[in-house]
């Protein structure tokens, strides 16, 4: 059995008015769907998720594990 790539930070809460979760940035049905969808598909779907991550209405109350992720590397440059 493989590890399956999840964006999940374990804030599970859709924004309602893009449909987006505040945490990870998928919508319900890429959530629920995401064991199903091939590594290809969801990659291309957290390809998208920085930006989709711009759009809700008000950010992730704490700092998230991608941010974290990313501010690390960046501080390693």
């Amino acid at each position: 059995m493989s590890l399956i790539e999840s964006p999940c930070i374990l804030v599970c809460s859709i924004d309602m008015k893009t449909g987006y979760c505040f945490g990870c940035g998928r919508t319900r049905d890429e959530i629920s769907g995401w064991i199903a969808m091939t590594p290809e598909t969801r990659r291309a779907v957290m390809a998208e998720l920085p930006a989709r991550l711009q759009t809700v209405e008000r950010p992730p109350r704490r700092e998230t594990r991608r941010t974290r992720m990313a501010r690390e590397r960046s501080e390693q440059s």
